[in-house]
């Protein structure tokens, strides 16, 4: 569902896929073959939200703002299944898990990983390619070589699957 806030509508590429049950809300942009999955939420009532290119947001995530803190992610950013959002800066190739949950005005450098339910606690700037788990989120470890590269591929995998969504959802309109 795609839905105005006080005037002001989505603006979402041609090439991104909303699921049909996702509730895009506001003064939300999204990039080139992003998606925003099943039961998702994307809340940009009192800030802007930005979704980049390839990015995506799976099922169940919220993404929400402060009036102080839009949502900012960058490209390539997997976000898990149930996390939560809230009024931050992503860069480019992160990841993060299931369940997390990043709070306002929290930057995540590029190619770091959030683990499945981790706490990133506001105003918390995590290093680019730091791996961060537990409650609250601290610092595990650093990528190697071969994780980053396994960042890199998963937004891809994700932009191949919402290409057959896509055309499952628009094959079985009537």
């Amino acid at each position: 569902m795609i839905l105005p806030y006080e005037g002001t509508w989505p603006t979402i590429s041609e090439s991104a896929f909303i699921a049909p049950t996702a509730v895009v809300i506001g003064n939300v942009t999204i990039g080139d073959d992003a998606s925003v999955w099943y039961n998702a939420t994307v809340r940009g009532d009192i800030a802007p939200i930005s979704i980049s290119d390839r990015s995506n947001v799976q099922d169940n995530a919220v993404v929400h703002v402060n009036k102080d803190a839009p949502v900012v992610i960058g490209q390539d950013v997997t976000i898990g299944h149930s996390a939560i959002i809230h009024g931050t800066t992503i860069e480019d190739f992160v990841l993060i898990g299931m369940g997390a949950i990043v709070m306002s005005y929290t930057l995540l450098g590029n190619r770091c990983v959030i683990g499945a339910g981790a706490l990133v606690s506001e105003r918390m700037v995590v290093d680019p390619g730091s791996v961060m788990v537990g409650v609250p989120a601290k610092s595990r470890s650093a990528l190697d070589e071969a994780a980053q590269a396994h960042l890199d591929g998963i937004a891809g995998r994700y932009q191949r699957v919402a290409a057959n969504h896509r055309a499952s959802v628009e094959g079985n309109r009537t």
